[in-house]
């Protein structure tokens, strides 16, 4: 069994690769390409319930959980509760909009950079192949 032709193994190294690009611009904001996206994500959904949350990030729902409880820590998101007390409801934070405002332009730089290195054609490939995926 050859690992050069492993879909799997490709995809990783190739999505470790990019993360890493991405988790380096956004150093200075104390904040990695993970923690990053999933606050993009509460943003669009605010307030945003942790089932929303996981189902918008493909994500299962302890998982955002316990990221979010990381980015409350960092005091980027605040929990509360929606209209079902049960129910976990985040927001964002002044801090989180801050670190938000100042890490859309280090995100764009990181995507303008990739789509340079790949040109237009390669760039639209690979997003219709991921879509395809």
């Amino acid at each position: 069994m050859s690992t050069t032709n492993c879909h799997c193994i490709l995809l990783r190294q190739a999505s470790r690769k990019v993360s890493s690009y991405y988790d380096e611009a956004l150093a200075p904001l104390g904040i990695n390409i993970g923690q990053f996206s999933l606050l993009r994500k509460i943003r669009r959904l605010e307030p945003a319930s942790l089932t929303d949350v996981a189902a918008a990030a493909e994500l299962d729902r302890s998982t955002v959980g316990r990221n979010a409880k990381v980015l409350e820590r960092m005091g980027l998101v605040a929990f509360g509760h929606g209209e079902d007390q049960r129910e976990a409801v985040l927001t964002i934070t002044g801090q989180g909009h801050e670190v938000l405002t100042k890490g859309a332009p280090l995100w764009d730089s990181v995507q303008d950079n990739i789509e340079a290195r790949l040109g237009p054609d390669k760039t639209r490939q690979l997003q219709e192949l991921l879509a395809a995926l």
